[in-house]
């Protein structure tokens, strides 16, 4: 079997991990699935994961919060930021700090791969994003 991009999810809602992780292995596409930024952290999956989409309201570490604090400890994985209450002001920060994108829930499927294909064939470009 060829080797597949790993996607991984970090949400604290279990209908939201499942349908994610449906919807990515659809299109080929490993998947793994995590209820909070903490559980990610001490996975193996760190090395492997090829695009992040993660929930910024999580008990615990945000989505945000796990973002910065891969970036700052030089693993920098490509991000998606997905949230239930979009916000402007969050959405431009999350750029700047150098997200692919910034989607708001319900994430239409084809919106979120898109932004999945555009963290694969990211290759230290300006960010982009979505609403």
């Amino acid at each position: 079997m060829p080797n597949r991009p790993l996607i991984v999810i970090v949400d604290d809602d279990e209908s939201v991990r499942t349908a994610l992780g449906s919807l990515v292995r659809a299109v080929g596409f490993g998947a793994q699935a995590f209820a909070s930024a903490e559980e990610f952290l001490v996975s193996r999956h760190q090395e492997s994961a090829a695009c992040l989409i993660l929930d910024v309201n999580m008990p615990g570490m945000s989505g945000s919060e796990l973002h910065r604090r891969l970036v700052k400890s030089g693993r920098a994985i490509p991000t998606i930021l997905i949230t239930g209450t979009p916000d402007d002001e969050a959405r431009k920060s999350a750029v700047r700090e150098g997200v692919v994108c910034y989607l708001g829930k319900p994430v239409p499927a084809e919106d979120l791969l898109a932004c999945v294909h555009s963290a694969l064939g990211r290759s230290h470009r300006a960010p982009a994003s979505r609403e």
